[in-house]
């Protein structure tokens, strides 16, 4: 061909383009009569029917004529295509819709009666794995649901995604209708969604980068070792550690003290999932939604099958007092805690004095009838224990993220109050019996001494600590409240950017502990700083 004659040429590759174009790209995918339904054009549906149109021909995206009538609601053209022929059960092709589906999505529960007495499967699956059901859920149609209902829909059926039933999907949207109709047909309230462990996640992307790393340092030219240089300025063969920037943070096996557990960031997160469509509505906020599924005999202290959270928990964590204040009003216990030993107590200061963080923290304790006060109080006098302490830090304190230069690990509420140097909070918790001289856990991570000793940035066991203090073991006396009161990681971190607490209240919480409470001014903690030490790295 003469337009391939210039080999290699701007008019050759043109001409292969053409060519391309011409032979794959085929004629346009013409669908007037969907076009007009898409428009409501009754009177071109008919008048295309009439000329011999296809009533199923489908649109580029696979929507017929019957998919956007269903859609639009318009029964008399749903009636036309039917009669016409169209197909109830014909489906889109992005994501497997079919036109009971869009109806479905719509609330049209007209249409959807039509489209089931066709033939219209109630429980078929879009290619993104939900039903009709969880479709009429969603737009909160109580009629549409027993429509579904009546032609042999699951009301318990559960989307490929993560399980989750329409119930679930009626709690998250706060679809008030849908609850109580799904409630009296006999939705199961117990059901949960998927479990997600993210350690077996981490591990399996760490696979796959450290094999993407072999193939590619395989297809590069070798080269002489001496001239080899890590990718940080280190010698040759260190370059590996490139695969695990956060070495400290790995999965694989060490040696680790005995005490509380160490874990890394990921194993801190570990399963999450397991909700009910109740910890859904107290995630959410939803305030109808809980009464509803409450008074309809749902669990109030069913815990997550992920990470054993309550929904009390959840709703606290969230910011979403009002509602967790109705939890503990219907019979919700204050001491249920997760996996990581916090309790509704700790996690209300704990969000209301949430750090500045890099991944949004949860907003809605702004805009609560309910403060934080209030429901520490109701808490505490429905019993919650005010020494109830943590195991282990608080992966969502900062999102693994955060610069705090402090480990949450054994600490009590009091504790929380005196890092956020809330006196009127840390004088309630003295008031229901706290004790205000709980410390943290010393937490000796071997993977992060491994880490620093690969940068030589590891103290020598035999170098002597210019403190004069006994090392503190595993698993021993780490902060204590004054530490944590006067300013403990603005020495040693970068804190400062992230930290919240009372205006001005870092005065007035040490004069409460050492005055009021009696604390020793010089208490030292795990790294031989005391309060003085604190306030001298904030300036104060």
């Amino acid at each position: 061909m003469a337009l391939l004659g210039n080999k290699g040429g701007p008019t050759s590759l043109l001409g292969i383009i053409l060519v391309f174009f011409v032979v794959f790209a085929g004629a346009p995918n013409e669908a007037p009569i969907a076009d007009a339904a898409q428009n409501n054009d009754i009177s071109a549906v008919r008048e295309l029917l009439r000329q011999g149109a296809d009533p199923n021909a489908a649109q580029t995206d696979g929507l017929t004529a019957l998919h956007w009538s269903a859609l639009n609601n318009d029964m008399e053209i749903v009636d036309i295509l039917l009669f016409a022929g169209a197909n109830p059960s014909s489906t889109s092709r992005l994501g497997g819709y079919t036109p009971l589906h869009m109806a479905s999505r719509a609330g049209h529960s007209d249409i959807a009666g039509k489209l089931l007495e066709a033939g219209a499967d109630p429980n078929r699956f879009t290619s993104t794995g939900v039903t009709s059901m969880h479709f009429a859920a969603e737009s909160n149609s109580s009629e549409l649901i027993q429509v579904l209902v009546a032609a042999g829909g699951d009301i318990n059926s559960l989307d490929a995604y993560s399980s989750r039933t329409p119930l679930m999907f009626a709690s998250t949207r706060n679809a008030v209708a849908a609850v109580e109709t799904l409630i009296d047909l006999d939705a199961d309230l117990g059901l949960a969604n998927d479990i997600k462990d993210y350690e077996e996640i981490s591990k399996k992307a760490t696979e796959t980068r450290n094999r993407r790393s072999r193939i590619r340092e395989a297809a590069k030219d070798p080269q002489p070792e001496e001239d080899q240089e890590d990718s940080r300025g280190g010698p040759p063969g260190s370059g590996n550690r490139s695969s695990n920037p956060a070495g400290y943070l790995s999965t694989e096996k060490v040696e680790t003290p005995k005490g509380p557990k160490v874990l890394s960031s990921i194993q801190q997160i570990g399963k999450q999932g397991g909700f009910t469509a109740l910890h859904y509505a107290a995630r959410d906020g939803n305030i109808e939604s809980a009464r509803l599924l409450v008074a309809g005999g749902a669990d109030v202290n069913q815990t997550t099958a992920g990470d054993q959270s309550s929904p009390l928990l959840v709703a606290v964590i969230n910011g979403n007092y009002d509602l967790a204040k109705e939890l503990l009003e219907a019979g919700a216990d204050p001491n249920i805690v997760s996996d990581d030993g916090a309790g509704p107590l700790f996690a209300t200061l704990n969000i209301e004095w949430s750090l500045r963080t890099w991944y949004p923290q949860p907003q809605a304790f702004r805009q609560q009838k309910t403060d934080y006060m209030e429901l520490m109080e109701d808490l505490l006098l429905a019993g919650a224990d005010p020494d109830q302490r943590v195991s282990t830090h608080i992966w969502y304190a900062a999102y693994n993220a955060g610069r705090m230069g402090v480990d949450f690990a054994g600490a009590t509420p009091f504790w929380r109050a005196s890092y956020a140097h809330d006196v009127e909070a840390m004088k309630l918790l003295v008031k229901h019996g706290a004790d205000p001289n709980i410390w943290t856990y010393n937490i000796i991570d071997p993977r992060r001494r491994m880490f620093l000793a690969q940068f030589g940035n590891n103290q020598s066991e035999d170098e002597e600590d210019p403190s004069g203090l006994p090392p503190v073991e595993h698993g021993g006396l780490g902060i204590h409240p004054l530490h944590a009161a006067t300013g403990v990681g603005f020495g040693s971190s970068r804190v400062a950017q992230q930290h919240r607490g009372v205006p001005d209240g870092w005065l007035p919480a040490a004069k409460y502990l050492i005055e009021e409470l009696g604390v020793d001014p010089n208490l030292r903690d795990k790294d031989g700083y005391s309060a003085l030490h604190h306030s001298a790295a904030r300036g104060d």
